[in-house]
């Protein structure tokens, strides 16, 4: 099971990427909204901000999500992990059920660029 640190990493490396793109991908990434990120099998919950092309954590809470962010994930810490590194296709781990991702339509719109 991936540890809290580990989760944070993978969030920090998927920011980098986010920052790295080009393109579409980069517009994808350019949205301003409130983020939030709960590790289902930890629960634990990262809050923060995408903001110029990044995710910047600004929290780290036990348990669910307090405030409804405008873009929501929720998964088990593994999996963010293997997401990020490659080794879990977003389409599948969604179609699965092992990912919930929560904004409103356009925001998933643009999102599915990033995915």
């Amino acid at each position: 099971m991936a540890t809290v640190e580990e989760c944070r990493t993978a969030l920090e490396k998927l920011s980098d990427n986010m920052r790295g793109a080009e393109g579409d991908v980069r517009a994808a990434a350019a949205l301003e909204r409130s983020v939030s990120c709960h590790i289902t099998d930890l629960d634990v919950t990262f809050a923060g901000r995408m903001t110029g092309g990044r995710i910047e954590v600004d929290d780290t809470r036990p348990g669910p999500p307090r405030e409804q962010a405008r873009i929501r994930l929720a998964l088990a810490g593994d999996d963010l992990v293997a997401l990020v590194d490659g080794g879990l296709n977003f389409a599948t781990a969604w179609g699965r059920g092992r990912v919930k991702l929560e904004a409103s339509l356009p925001d998933l719109f643009r999102l599915r660029k990033l995915l």
